[in-house]
């Protein structure tokens, strides 16, 4: 790789990377691919947005929007549909506990299921022991709840040690700690406990017989406790937080509240973000069987094959739009040249319609919402997953938005990535907008 080429690669990596100043409270929790607070910072000041005003995170995903609004004093409304990235929300924006008693009361679930393990011949620290344990009498997740994880995604015995630490977790009295210990428990699975890695696609590694749990569950609560001494006396602006679905935004928000959004909706893909969060929302039973999964499903914009149903309707709302009916055309006919029949396959025209419907559904309800004069930046980005058709979001975006009323103020570039498949440059930009109350 050529000096030019690894410069392009160091900027485009750092412009999407937490920096070290911004690890406290973001760094709880967040999407391997969540969008960086810097980004937020500078359109907050670019909006010219201060304490007086409230934002908007429509697709709030783990808070980074909420998080950061908070950290610099302006109120905040988040609206995310997925359980597990709603409750990582509330936790990270809940600052007003108390960090030694956090500690305390985490010490004290500790030593309870670190007792309950031993007198089952179970030492946390002490992976050789694995072979003796009698795996038959280890608990396990209910059939249903089995079924909804990656297999190999956490192996037997860390599962066990888990499920009896999630348990104590819950048997503490003291019920004001718990969200924030529950959120440890989710960000040590992913780190440590399961047999996970993120590419960015999840993927499961080689299954290790043992891997400790409460010891890196503790280390996430001493984060937690020591960022949480470092906002002390900052806990200023309130952050709003509804588990909704962001196409009826009207319905949960009252009209003219919002004077700017900052958002970063689902890219059209075949990235299904309810799989990126399946171990931990499964272990903390925000997702408990396929019924509740398919009702998560069903109130997020339509960005993948994974979450198409049948009456799905959100196509109706960019019928006649030709860009829309350009794209999805060359998508199917692309199909059809390549002879492509998969179930997946044969629906990929279907999503491009389904996505950018449902994102015109989106911002049609927004409209209520908005006071006249505010901004909006919407975070997106080029796709070819779907046969290597570019699908160029931030302009298609911008003209469902300008035939809804919105004025398209710029389309910013923030960073370029490589396709895998193409070896294209695609770009990831900031979608300018600006509703003038009409």
């Amino acid at each position: 790789m050529g000096s030019a080429a690894r410069t392009r690669s160091w900027v485009n990596g750092h412009a999407n990377k937490l920096q070290p100043e911004d690890e406290p409270v973001h760094g709880w929790y967040r999407f391997v691919l969540s969008f960086p607070p810097h980004l937020v910072r500078e359109y907050l000041s670019r909006f010219d947005i201060r304490p007086t005003d409230q934002v908007l995170d429509p697709f709030c995903g783990t808070g980074t929007v909420l998080v950061e609004c908070k950290k610099t004093g302006i109120p905040s409304v988040g609206i995310e549909a997925h359980p597990m990235a709603h409750f990582a929300s509330q936790v990270k924006t809940d600052w007003a506990i108390d960090p030694e008693v956090l500690v305390e009361h985490a010490q004290e679930v500790a030593d309870a299921a670190r007792a309950a393990l031993s007198a089952d011949g179970i030492d946390d620290l002490l992976s050789f022991l694995a072979g003796r344990v009698q795996l038959d009498k280890l608990l396990t997740l209910p059939a249903e709840s089995q079924k909804l994880l990656l297999r190999g995604s956490i192996s037997p015995l860390p599962l066990h040690k888990t499920l009896v630490l999630r348990d104590y977790i819950r048997g503490h009295p003291e019920k004001r700690y718990q969200a924030h210990q529950l959120l440890a428990l989710a960000r040590a699975l992913t780190a440590s406990i399961g047999n996970l890695h993120f590419g960015p696609e999840i993927g499961v590694t080689s299954p290790k017989p043992d891997a400790p749990v409460i010891a890196p569950w503790l280390e996430w609560v001493y984060v937690m406790a020591d960022d949480l001494r470092s906002t002390s006396g900052a806990d200023r602006a309130p952050a709003r937080l509804y588990c909704a679905d962001s196409r009826r935004v009207s319905e949960v928000l009252a009209p003219g509240a919002i004077s700017a959004v900052i958002t970063s909706p689902p890219y059209p893909n075949e990235k299904d973000y309810t799989r990126i969060t399946r171990l931990e929302s499964v272990i903390l039973e925000l997702i408990r069987n396929t019924s509740e999964l398919r009702a998560v499903k069903r109130q997020l914009v339509r960005s993948n094959t994974r979450n198409v149903y049948k009456g799905d309707d959100d196509d109706d709302y960019v019928a006649g739009h030709p860009q829309i009916e350009h794209l999805a055309k060359q998508i199917e006919e692309r199909r059809i040249g390549l002879r492509k029949t998969s179930g997946f396959e044969r629906l990929y025209h279907s999503v491009a319609r389904l996505y950018f419907g449902g994102m015109k559904r989106h911002l049609a309800s927004l409209r209520h919402c908005l006071r006249p004069g505010a901004r909006l930046a919407y975070v997106v980005g080029d796709q070819a997953s779907y046969l290597q058709v570019m699908i160029r979001t931030g302009q298609l975006l911008a003209h469902i938005a300008d035939s809804l009323g919105y004025e398209v103020l710029s389309l910013d570039l923030f960073r370029t990535r490589l396709a895998t498949a193409t070896r294209q440059q695609l770009r990831e930009e900031v979608l300018v907008l600006r509703w003038p109350g009409d």
